[in-house]
């Protein structure tokens, strides 16, 4: 579950990763929003951004001539075997551009779903929706042949009929919890900040993993002060939970708190916050970053 922001839609950014990873991946994927055509949300998913190794291997159009010769000898190797060679590496991955939409015929894919919630009296359409796509997953004891992902954003917006159907809601949710543990599946559900104190900590409660996000006030002099990279900064991921099963033994994350950067205004980075210089001059971020940057610094004096 992710807390939204009412300031910043900054869970649209990994919700739109979340999805985005994977269609890429060959995953069916069930999408629910309180938008009258989901499936338009579908449209702004970003691409995945080209490796080092991709990008090493484009050819200079002028340098073609000069191999040509050179490229003659893959008639030894058979075009099945360098078709399969192309087809085979499929990278897992974790970047994406933001800039660039995704392809059409990852959207087009007969394997997704789309349910708008909005003119939905109650949550049986879409239980039954969720129930059926989980049923494609059942968990045996072999390998893992497909995953599916469902994504829920904005479960309790205002403009749905059953807004105001806490303890329905709630019963959903535990639903979809208890369908998801049996199944090959992964969920994510978005939720604003519009419920009642004591039902947001049931949610909270119900949840396997807890985010919340947070939005950056303009030109605050203080975390500029504070913080290295502020200038990239759009928000903040708060971490409250990790999901841990059949055990009592708790996570302790080496931090809780992520900055949220988009870095090139392209890329999506969770990085661990990090002091500035005391003269409080931005300094270059040496923190390991998590979630959909792998990429790390290190400087010659890390202390």
């Amino acid at each position: 579950m992710v807390m939204e922001d009412a300031e910043a839609p900054h869970h649209m950014l990994l919700l739109r990763n979340f999805m985005a990873q994977g269609l890429v991946l060959g995953q069916p994927l069930l999408y629910s929003s309180p938008a009258r055509d989901p499936r338009g949300f579908l449209g702004t998913l970003p691409s995945p951004a080209a490796s080092k190794d991709d990008k090493s291997r484009e050819r200079d159009p002028d340098q073609e001539k000069g191999l040509r010769i050179a490229w003659q000898y893959k008639k030894y190797l058979g075009e099945s075997q360098l078709d399969g060679q192309r087809d085979s590496k499929h990278e897992y991955s974790n970047e994406f551009d933001l800039r660039k939409p995704l392809e059409r015929h990852f959207i087009n894919g007969p394997r997704i779903d789309c349910v708008s919630i909005q003119d939905c009296p109650d949550l049986s359409t879409l239980r039954d929706r969720c129930a059926t796509f989980l049923s494609q997953f059942p968990r045996n004891d072999g390998s893992i042949s497909c995953a599916g992902r469902i994504a829920i954003q904005s479960f309790c917006a205002p403009q749905c009929a059953y807004s105001n159907m806490e303890w329905d809601m709630l019963s959903f949710i535990r639903y979809l919890k208890s369908m998801v543990r049996s199944s090959n599946s992964v969920a994510i559900i978005t939720f604003p900040p519009l419920l009642s104190p004591s039902f947001c900590k049931r949610w909270q409660h119900m949840a396997d993993t807890l985010l919340s996000v947070k939005a950056i006030q303009d030109e605050d002099k203080e975390l500029a002060q504070l913080l290295t990279g502020y200038q990239d900064m759009v928000g903040f991921l708060n971490v409250h939970k990790v999901a841990r099963i059949n055990t009592q033994v708790p996570v302790i994350l080496e931090a809780t708190t992520f900055s949220i950067k988009l870095q090139k205004r392209r890329y999506l980075v969770l990085e661990c916050l990090n002091q500035a210089p005391v003269d409080g001059s931005s300094g270059t971020s040496y923190g390991t970053s998590g979630g959909w940057s792998s990429s790390s610094k290190t400087g010659n004096l890390d202390f």
